[in-house]
């Protein structure tokens, strides 16, 4: 299983960042599985951002909740991150992750950058 983020490296103050996961060699669909997305910033550990699992259901960190939807396209096989309202305590390496139980397959990551 190979996954891959792509977005934009920098994004503005307040803008909304947006990030896609492609997923190869496994189903967005397979049951009992959850598509994660998490970030690090700088200097700091690993934060869970929130998840969509087999069956299309979300969940999300209370303290992003209200900024963020993930969405998947299953024709793509893709999962997406929408984060609004972006500030410097955005910046961090973004990570979409495989799900079977235990944290499985890591995309390489994506570093995203808040400017002012």
């Amino acid at each position: 299983v190979q996954l891959q983020e792509s977005g934009p490296g920098l994004v503005k103050l307040s803008q909304t960042l947006s990030l896609t996961c492609t997923v190869s060699g496994d189903s967005l669909t397979t049951n009992n599985y959850a598509w994660i997305w998490s970030r690090q910033p700088p200097g700091k550990g690993l934060e869970w951002i929130g998840h969509i699992g087999s069956s299309g259901s979300t969940s999300y960190s209370p303290s992003l909740k209200s900024r963020i939807p993930i969405s998947r396209d299953t024709s793509k096989n893709q999962f997406t991150l929408q984060l609004s309202s972006v500030s410097p305590e955005d910046t961090a390496v973004y990570y979409c992750v495989h799900y079977y139980g235990v944290w499985g397959y890591w995309g390489q990551g994506t570093q995203v950058t808040v400017s002012s």
